[in-house]
């Protein structure tokens, strides 16, 4: 019989947003755990409405929920104001749909979206009551999984994490439930020890127990060693080949709040081929495989009926090179011409943006434009290989300016590879040329420009992963020039903490070492790290005394091209030689082709992985699967 957490309604009017932590949103699944073999409690470390919005965790909740013999729950951070309550009132940490306390769950998985919510992992697991260290967990309590893009490199969490997922589970994660439900059939052989010597040799998963971290007299990373038979020297990432035929959900939950991102999302396809050698991501998810407009449209029906949602965000990585977009957006809208169902795109390379696209999508609601182009010179783009030019970026803004449009806002990053004062100078110039382009296209004063420039922070498994971070007040001097750069009223520019970025690179390049770092920092009080108020540097540098780490050594070092790398036994399928290779290339300043629509350019997913890419529209040849809408 499976307890439950009963919150009296009281307290929960004290806090804010109490909506956050009462479930039974339209859509949510509720399921006894008496009637299941396995329940999951699907964990992400950030508040509701951040929570909420993300994707990959609807997806496996629905996933896990059509199948009868599994319950699979969620769970999100509870604000501090929340959190005091709960320990005041000695509340455990409890799902949404049927308040049962975490530690009650079979498997509890968090996901990794950002290094920035690492503490509150630990917090989560604390006021559930289990213990933070997988080596003090006993056979009563759950097991503690991870996935998402920070699993890529694993360590920093490897003393608290029982197994990681590398890659997209759609698949794998059937194979682990149904890898649990035998194994709890079967008397638990082995005990939770067994269970992972069984999810240890199966495609993705990696169990940090199994190996030992080995180090030279420096105090340098020199590899990790298996100790136990069932571990593998290198674990390949899970991939979807079929994306066409993969499950996505259709009955979204609806929020009780309003959320980041509160609107239907279709996921046109998966993975980028561009190659932004900065774009973690865009390793990550290769290769491209596109879906069909019709199953696309049909699917967008289904979660609209299902969710009474008058918005659908077309999402990916880079929406606007979807082969069919104008197409889809055809289908979309003719679809729904009565019921005053808007299509919308997020941020658009400005190679490939069309006016008429924009125009179209924009029917019901207009709003202002997003490009990216990253780099204010063209020599800094062809470093960090982003192959757009400013007379792409001008031309687009002239079609926008000529059709309507007056606000367009710029994204840019601060801090890459070679940058110098020169780069930032471009980054103001070109603010100022799309400026004055509004004004002599239109003949008006009206227009507004919005820069916006975040961090740089150097992430495994992309060509700058041995890139060192710039100190924090080379950033801040950095982000101050630029300021005295833009004086006009009608540009806007903001700027991310320094110090934030540098946090993040020392979690992104770091080692076992890490977690200690991490531990001593959760016990000072840090937590919500990614939000400014409540982010405390000066406590994570007292973490990294009293663990007697020195955070310049992960975050800020240059490394060499042939050191051992925490991450090399966690693989997206590309080879560390490919890498290399675009490394030398971007300190050349050359670029790299899209391998999408020309020859392949080596990386080694393809065949490391026996996955193709897969477009809708290009002809067959050079190994890819094509199709023609």
């Amino acid at each position: 019989m499976s307890r439950t957490v009963s919150i009296d309604p009281i307290l929960l009017s004290k806090v804010s947003k109490p909506a956050r932590y009462v479930g039974g949103e339209w859509n949510s699944v509720v399921k006894s755990h008496d009637d299941v073999k396995l329940t999951v409690a699907y964990c992400f470390p950030d508040v509701y409405e951040v929570a909420m919005s993300h994707l990959g965790l609807r997806i496996l909740y629905a996933l896990l929920n059509e199948r009868d013999d599994v319950a699979a729950e969620r769970v999100y951070a509870p604000w501090p104001d929340m959190e005091e309550v709960m320990r005041q009132k000695g509340y455990p940490l409890f799902s949404l749909e049927t308040k049962t306390p975490v530690a009650d769950f079979d498997m509890v998985g968090f996901t990794l979206q950002y290094e920035m919510s690492f503490t509150n992992i630990l917090n989560m697991l604390d006021l559930a009551g289990i213990p933070l260290f997988s080596k003090d967990r006993g056979e009563d309590m759950p097991l503690v999984a991870a996935g998402g893009p920070c699993a890529y490199n694993a360590e920093p969490l490897a003393d608290y994490v029982d197994v990681f997922f590398l890659g997209e589970s759609e698949e794998s994660t059937q194979l682990t439930a149904d890898t649990i439900i035998a194994w709890k059939e079967q008397g638990k052989p082995g005990g939770k020890k067994g269970l992972l010597k069984q999810l240890a040799q199966q495609q993705g998963n990696y169990v940090p127990a199994f190996y030992d971290a080995q180090y030279d007299e420096q105090g340098n990373f020199l590899g990790l060693v298996p100790t136990e038979a069932e571990a593998k020297e290198h674990i390949e990432k899970c991939v979807v080949a079929d994306m066409e035929h993969a499950f996505f959900p259709t009955k979204p939950l609806v929020p009780n709040i309003d959320i980041v991102h509160n609107r239907a999302v279709l996921e046109l396809f998966r993975g980028c081929s561009r190659g932004c050698r900065f774009c973690q991501a865009g390793m990550l998810y290769r290769p491209v495989r596109e879906k069909s407009p019709q199953r696309l449209v049909q699917l967008a029906k289904e979660i609209v009926a299902n969710s009474g949602y008058d918005e659908i965000s077309l999402m990916s990585l880079s929406s606007a090179d979807y082969s069919c977009l104008p197409e889809l957006v055809d289908m979309l809208l003719d679809e729904f011409k009565d019921q005053k169902v808007s299509v919308s795109l997020p941020s658009l390379r400005v190679d490939s943006f069309s006016v008429d696209i924009a125009k179209k999508v924009q029917q019901v609601r207009k709003s202002g434009l997003t490009f990216a182009p990253e780099a204010g010179t063209q020599r800094l783009r062809d470093v960090i290989n982003k192959g757009v030019t400013e007379e792409n970026l001008l031309k687009a803004c002239e079609n926008a300016f000529q059709n309507g449009w007056s606000t367009v806002k710029l994204y840019f990053m601060m801090g890459l590879p070679t940058e110098t004062d020169e780069d930032l100078a471009g980054i103001a110039d070109l603010a100022y040329k799309v400026l004055n382009l509004y004004r002599t296209v239109t003949k008006k004063n009206n227009g507004r420009v919005t820069v916006s420039v975040s961090s740089f922070v150097p992430k495994s498994h992309t060509a700058f992963q041995w890139f060192g971070q710039l100190p924090v007040e080379e950033i801040q001097r950095k982000q101050a020039y630029l300021k005295s750069l833009i004086r006009d009223k009608h540009i806007s520019y903001h700027y991310h903490d320094a110090k934030t970025g540098y946090l993040e690179a020392t979690f992104a390049r770091g080692d076992r070492r890490m977690g200690q770092v991490l531990y001593e920092a959760w016990k000072l009080g840090c937590k919500f790290d990614g939000w400014t108020e409540l982010f405390d540097y000066d406590k994570w540098m007292e973490a990294f005394a009293k663990a007697g780490v020195d955070p310049d050594y992960f975050a800020a070092r240059q490394r060499d091209v042939n050191e051992p790398l925490p991450w090399d036994h966690l693989s997206n399928g590309a080879s560390k030689a490919f890498l290399q290779r675009e490394w030398q290339k971007a300190v050349g300043g050359e670029l790299t082709h899209d391998c999408r629509h020309l020859s392949c350019t080596g990386c080694g997913v393809c065949p490391n992985l026996g996955v193709e890419i897969i477009d809708r529209k290009e002809g067959a040849g050079r190994g890819k699967t094509a199709f023609s809408c």
